[in-house]
C-alpha cells in the first residue's frame, strides 16, 4: 500500500506500531461517542487492523498521528463500490483535515482502483461529519433507520451518503481528480498515474 499524500496530510499504511498513538485519540469521548471499542481499546484497534477485506491508514499531520481512515469494497461486478470510514483526533477537529483525509482517499479509489461510486454512512446525528463529507462531493442518499448501536446501547440512525466518481471536489468545490480539475462526467483511464 502506498502512503498517500493529501494537501495537509498523509495516509500512511496503519500497523501495530500505530495503536498507542490511536488509542488516546479513540478514547476522548468526541469519539469514542461514534466508534465506540468497549473497554479495551488496545484491543480494539488490534482487531481493526485485522478486518478482513479492509484497508486501514493512520492519518498523519506534519508526522504525527491524527486519526484513522479505512476503506473496504464490494467486487461483485455488478455492485462494485467502496466504502470509507474515519475518525479524528478531537484536537485538529474544524480545521478541515478530514475533508483533506476522505477527498485523498476517494481520489486514489477512484483513480487508482476504479470505483465509480463510493459510500460513507455517519451518524444521523453527526452533523460535522455530515458536513465534511458532503464538502468533499458526497450527498445523502438516505437514512438507515436505527441500524447502529450507540455506546449506551440504543439504536440510532445512520445517514447513508454517496459520492460518484465526477462529484469529488476539491478544497475549491470544483470537480477533481489526482491529475487536476476535471470535466463532470470525464475522467482519467482507472491506473493513470501508476
Amino acid at each position: 500500500m502506498p502512503t498517500l499524500v493529501g494537501s495537509s496530510i498523509e495516509l500512511r499504511p496503519a500497523g501495530r506500531q500505530d495503536i498507542d498513538d490511536l488509542v488516546p485519540i479513540r478514547r476522548a469521548p468526541e469519539v469514542f461517542r461514534w466508534w465506540r471499542g468497549g473497554d479495551d481499546l488496545h484491543r480494539s484497534i488490534e482487531q481493526d487492523l485485522d478486518e478482513e477485506g479492509s484497508t486501514p491508514y493512520v492519518i498523519e499531520l506534519d508526522g504525527k498521528v491524527v486519526g484513522w481512515i479505512q476503506w473496504s469494497s464490494e467486487e461483485e461486478p455488478d455492485y462494485r463500490y467502496a466504502s470509507i470510514d474515519l475518525y479524528l483526533d478531537a484536537a485538529v477537529h474544524g480545521r478541515g483535515l478530514g475533508a483533506d483525509a476522505v477527498r485523498t482517499l476517494a481520489r486514489h479509489l477512484i483513480t487508482e482502483h476504479g470505483f465509480r461510486r463510493l459510500e460513507i454512512d455517519p451518524a444521523a446525528d453527526n452533523e460535522r461529519a455530515i458536513r465534511c463529507y458532503a464538502n468533499v462531493g458526497f450527498r445523502p442518499v438516505g437514512i438507515r433507520r436505527q441500524s447502529e448501536r450507540g455506546v449506551d446501547g440504543s439504536w440510532h440512525d445512520v445517514l447513508l451518503m454517496d459520492l460518484l466518481a465526477p462529484e469529488l471536489t476539491g478544497g475549491d468545490g470544483l470537480p477533481t481528480t489526482s491529475r487536476g480539475p476535471v470535466t463532470v462526467g470525464v475522467l482519467p483511464p482507472a491506473g493513470a498515474g501508476q
